[in-house]
Protein backbone atom coordinates (compact mmCIF):
# COMPACT_ATOMS: atom_id res chain seq x y z
CA UNK A 1 0.00 0.00 0.00
CA UNK A 2 2.55 2.28 0.72
CA UNK A 3 4.18 1.86 -2.32
CA UNK A 4 1.38 2.68 -4.73
CA UNK A 5 0.69 6.07 -2.45
CA UNK A 6 4.47 6.56 -3.32
CA UNK A 7 4.08 5.85 -6.45
CA UNK A 8 1.44 7.98 -7.15
CA UNK A 9 2.76 11.25 -4.87
CA UNK A 10 6.07 10.73 -7.08
CA UNK A 11 3.47 10.78 -10.40
CA UNK A 12 2.10 14.07 -9.50
CA UNK A 13 5.34 15.57 -8.39
CA UNK A 14 6.59 14.80 -11.79
CA UNK A 15 3.65 16.10 -13.72
CA UNK A 16 3.58 19.30 -11.36
CA UNK A 17 7.22 19.93 -12.43
CA UNK A 18 6.61 20.42 -15.87
CA UNK A 19 6.54 23.81 -16.99
CA UNK A 20 3.46 25.29 -18.29
CA UNK A 21 4.99 26.18 -21.84
CA UNK A 22 5.31 22.09 -22.01
CA UNK A 23 2.11 21.73 -21.25
CA UNK A 24 0.65 24.40 -22.98
CA UNK A 25 2.23 22.94 -25.91
CA UNK A 26 0.95 19.21 -26.02
CA UNK A 27 -2.61 20.97 -24.93
CA UNK A 28 -2.42 22.38 -28.29
CA UNK A 29 -4.28 20.91 -30.30
CA UNK A 30 -6.36 23.10 -32.81
CA UNK A 31 -5.01 25.89 -35.18
CA UNK A 32 -6.69 28.59 -32.72
CA UNK A 33 -4.55 27.03 -29.91
CA UNK A 34 -1.13 26.92 -31.92
CA UNK A 35 -1.44 30.40 -32.36
CA UNK A 36 -2.42 31.56 -29.40
CA UNK A 37 0.92 29.76 -27.68
CA UNK A 38 3.07 31.32 -30.42
CA UNK A 39 1.82 34.45 -29.43
CA UNK A 40 2.20 34.12 -25.84
CA UNK A 41 5.64 32.54 -26.29
CA UNK A 42 6.93 33.88 -29.23
CA UNK A 43 9.35 36.72 -27.60
CA UNK A 44 10.51 34.62 -24.64
CA UNK A 45 14.06 34.18 -25.24
CA UNK A 46 14.60 30.87 -23.37
CA UNK A 47 15.67 28.30 -25.93
CA UNK A 48 14.03 25.51 -24.55
CA UNK A 49 10.60 27.73 -24.89
CA UNK A 50 11.40 28.76 -28.91
CA UNK A 51 11.87 24.80 -29.53
CA UNK A 52 8.14 24.81 -29.05
CA UNK A 53 7.38 27.91 -30.58
CA UNK A 54 9.34 27.20 -33.41
CA UNK A 55 7.94 23.36 -33.38
CA UNK A 56 4.20 25.08 -34.03
CA UNK A 57 5.05 27.60 -36.31
CA UNK A 58 6.33 24.83 -38.74
CA UNK A 59 3.33 23.07 -38.21
CA UNK A 60 1.38 26.30 -39.33
CA UNK A 61 2.33 24.91 -43.04
CA UNK A 62 -0.02 22.86 -42.97
CA UNK A 63 -3.20 25.13 -42.51
CA UNK A 64 -1.99 26.83 -45.82
CA UNK A 65 -3.50 26.41 -49.01
CA UNK A 66 -0.92 26.35 -51.67
CA UNK A 67 1.90 23.82 -52.09
CA UNK A 68 4.87 26.45 -52.10
CA UNK A 69 3.32 28.02 -48.94
CA UNK A 70 3.56 25.20 -47.05
CA UNK A 71 6.92 24.12 -48.53
CA UNK A 72 8.06 28.12 -47.53
CA UNK A 73 6.62 27.90 -43.94
CA UNK A 74 8.10 24.79 -43.20
CA UNK A 75 11.66 25.67 -45.02
CA UNK A 76 11.99 28.58 -42.81
CA UNK A 77 10.84 27.17 -39.38
CA UNK A 78 13.22 24.33 -40.74
CA UNK A 79 16.07 26.27 -40.71
CA UNK A 80 15.60 28.13 -37.48
CA UNK A 81 15.54 24.98 -34.96
CA UNK A 82 17.90 23.42 -37.02
CA UNK A 83 20.77 26.88 -36.33
CA UNK A 84 19.44 27.03 -32.92
CA UNK A 85 20.18 23.06 -32.91
CA UNK A 86 23.51 23.66 -33.73
CA UNK A 87 24.07 26.75 -31.05
CA UNK A 88 22.67 24.66 -28.50
CA UNK A 89 23.11 20.84 -29.68
CA UNK A 90 22.61 19.23 -25.99
CA UNK A 91 19.36 20.97 -25.13
CA UNK A 92 16.80 18.32 -24.85
CA UNK A 93 13.77 20.14 -25.85
CA UNK A 94 14.76 21.12 -29.20
CA UNK A 95 16.18 17.32 -29.58
CA UNK A 96 12.73 16.15 -28.83
CA UNK A 97 10.56 18.22 -31.25
CA UNK A 98 13.14 17.88 -33.98
CA UNK A 99 12.43 14.53 -33.58
CA UNK A 100 8.51 14.66 -33.53
CA UNK A 101 8.88 16.58 -36.30
CA UNK A 102 10.88 14.77 -38.64
CA UNK A 103 8.81 11.11 -37.49
CA UNK A 104 5.95 13.15 -38.37
CA UNK A 105 7.02 14.25 -41.25
CA UNK A 106 6.07 13.36 -44.63
CA UNK A 107 9.32 11.27 -46.20
CA UNK A 108 9.18 13.53 -49.34
CA UNK A 109 9.54 16.57 -47.91
CA UNK A 110 13.29 14.73 -47.21
CA UNK A 111 13.34 16.39 -43.25
CA UNK A 112 14.74 13.04 -41.76
CA UNK A 113 18.52 13.37 -41.64
CA UNK A 114 18.64 13.58 -37.94
CA UNK A 115 16.54 11.18 -36.50
CA UNK A 116 19.12 8.83 -35.87
CA UNK A 117 20.87 11.34 -33.96
CA UNK A 118 18.53 12.56 -32.03
CA UNK A 119 17.32 9.13 -30.77
CA UNK A 120 20.75 8.58 -29.36
CA UNK A 121 21.01 11.77 -27.43
CA UNK A 122 17.34 11.45 -26.41
CA UNK A 123 18.41 7.58 -25.30
CA UNK A 124 20.83 8.69 -23.32
CA UNK A 125 18.52 11.27 -21.56
CA UNK A 126 16.04 8.63 -21.13
CA UNK A 127 18.99 6.79 -18.93
CA UNK A 128 19.81 10.01 -16.78
CA UNK A 129 18.22 11.32 -14.00
CA UNK A 130 18.57 15.30 -14.31
CA UNK A 131 16.41 18.59 -14.37
CA UNK A 132 14.44 16.94 -17.18
CA UNK A 133 12.74 14.50 -16.14
CA UNK A 134 9.61 15.98 -16.49
CA UNK A 135 9.94 15.62 -20.47
CA UNK A 136 11.08 11.83 -20.17
CA UNK A 137 6.93 10.83 -20.65
CA UNK A 138 6.47 12.89 -23.72
CA UNK A 139 9.36 11.81 -25.15
CA UNK A 140 8.34 8.04 -24.80
CA UNK A 141 4.67 8.91 -25.88
CA UNK A 142 5.03 10.87 -28.74
CA UNK A 143 9.01 9.29 -30.28
CA UNK A 144 9.57 6.11 -31.35
CA UNK A 145 11.95 5.72 -28.22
Amino acid sequence: MFLKITAIFLFLGMQNNTPDFVSQFHASLTEKEELNYIKKYKDNKSVDVQAYVVSLQMKQAKYKTFPWSKLSVFNKQKKILNKLIKTHPKNVHLRYVRLVIQEKTPKILGYNDHIKEDKTFLKAILKKSDKSDYLDEFIIKNTSL
